[in-house]
């Protein structure tokens, strides 16, 4: 049975780690290098940075950050922010990321996924879906949130798998920063309508939460921030809960 994977997720914004609730009220959560030489020393499988900053300058400085991140961390790590071309791909490859992550460029031009999938392969390409519940069930979200889109959720999902992407890194708006649970029903519901494997993020707040985010919710991979970045939750801690759970671990 392959493990499942835990993963500490850093937003970046002008070269710092921050943290909200529900993608609001930002606060400082430190150096994002540090931290991630951090986790890798407490047993992270994978670290996710998301650099959600605008700039004329983002692409050099994120790239600068990669390398940075690279000559630190000895564990695979994915990148993402604003990343729309092969161009923008092959330069975060270069400088040392793992995998990359996109989101709204991909909803806004569905061929992306199929032409960084052609020229990187899938196990590069992470394709970032943030959704939230309304009346007319779940509805996909771009701009970190800010737009709303009449997409539907679990179709968007499944033409993200048909085109060949990695993972889908699946954030509810609803859950995200409230440390109530995962969307579990919502993370079972697309285990079951695509092959790919499903990284949950959005609500862990204790270590029962990850263990039904893998139980109830079928996740492949929980994903989470606060409860990391604040020592809410040692990692060493929650993996060593997780494998007496009967949840496959790496230790």
């Amino acid at each position: 049975m392959l493990t499942k994977r835990i993963i500490p997720c850093l937003d970046i914004l002008n070269g710092r780690t921050v943290k909200g609730v529900n993608f609001v009220g930002l606060r400082d959560a430190g150096d994002p290098v540090e931290l991630g030489r951090y986790y890798a020393a407490e047993g992270a499988d994978e670290l996710v940075f998301l650099d959600i900053s605008a700039t004329e300058e983002k692409r050099k400085t994120l790239a600068a950050l990669v390398r940075h991140i690279a000559a630190e961390v000895d564990i695979p790590f994915t990148v993402g922010g604003g990343i729309s071309s092969v161009e923008d791909v092959d330069i975060l490859l270069k400088n040392g990321a793992d995998k990359v992550s996109i989101n709204s460029s991909a909803v806004r031009r569905p061929e992306l996924i199929s032409e960084l999938v052609g020229k990187f392969g899938s196990q590069c390409i992470v394709v970032a879906i943030d959704a939230k519940e309304g009346k007319e069930g779940w509805k996909v979200h771009l701009v970190g949130g800010k737009v709303a889109t009449d997409i539907d959720f679990f179709s968007w999902a499944e033409e993200v798998a048909e085109r060949g992407a990695g993972e889908i890194l699946f954030t509810s708006m609803d859950h995200d920063g409230t440390k109530a649970g995962f969307a579990n029903e919502t993370l079972a519901k697309l285990s079951e309508r695509v092959n790919i494997p499903i990284i949950a993020s959005g609500g862990a707040g204790t270590m029962s939460h990850f263990k039904d985010a893998f139980h109830s919710g079928k996740a492949d991979a929980a994903l989470a921030a606060s409860v990391f970045h604040f020592k809410e939750m040692q990692i060493r801690d929650l993996k060593k809960y997780l494998k007496k759970e009967g949840i496959p671990m790496r230790i």
